[in-house]
Parts: C-alpha cells; sequence; structure tokens
C-alpha cells in the first residue's frame, strides 16, 4: 500500500478505520459506523455521516441519469424509424421523377 494510503487508515484501539480510499462504497462508510458504536469512539462519526449522504446522493443522481439515458434511447428509436420512413419516401419519390422525366 502507499504512502498517502496509509496514513489515511487510522488503526487505534486496534480497529482500522478507512478514512477514505478510491472506490469506497456506501456498505464500507456504513461499516466504519458500525465499528464506531462497537468501539464507542464516536469521534469519525459526522464524517462518516457526510460520507455516507454523498455517497446516496451520488447513487440518486446515476439513478436519475439512467433514468434519463433510457428515456432518450426510446426517442432515439422513434426518431430513426421517422428517418427510414423518410429515407423510404424519398427513394420512392426520386424513382417517381426518374420516371415522369422519361
Amino acid at each position: 500500500m502507499n504512502k498517502f494510503l496509509e496514513d489515511a487508515r487510522d488503526t487505534s484501539e486496534g480497529h482500522e478505520f478507512s478514512r477514505f480510499y478510491l472506490n469506497r462504497t456506501l456498505c464500507g462508510v456504513l461499516e466504519d459506523m458500525r465499528k464506531c458504536d462497537s468501539t464507542k469512539n464516536y469521534a469519525m462519526l459526522a464524517g462518516l455521516i457526510e460520507e455516507a449522504q454523498i455517497l446516496g446522493s451520488r447513487m440518486e443522481d446515476g439513478l436519475g441519469d439512467r433514468k434519463d439515458l433510457l428515456k432518450l434511447n426510446v426517442e432515439m428509436s422513434k426518431a430513426k424509424k421517422a428517418y427510414r420512413a423518410l429515407e423510404k419516401e424519398y427513394k420512392a419519390l426520386m424513382e417517381k421523377v426518374k420516371t415522369l422525366k422519361n
């Protein structure tokens, strides 16, 4: 483990609390909250609550983005169908123009 991440860990009282690391999950934050409760050391709890709130907000934003992408995908499919129909109509009209010119 690199020095920067080692400094971010608190190993007081035999417990290792992960203050932060890349790709931290909400479950990891909740586990650290449980460790705080089991040791009755609530010094980090306010920070963990904030971190849980941030991760929850990110999850909600991600769900909203996913919903928007699904809606856009449906709209794109409809637009492609309309485009194909117009393309067929255009080809038919061009054939009609060719026959009228002859």
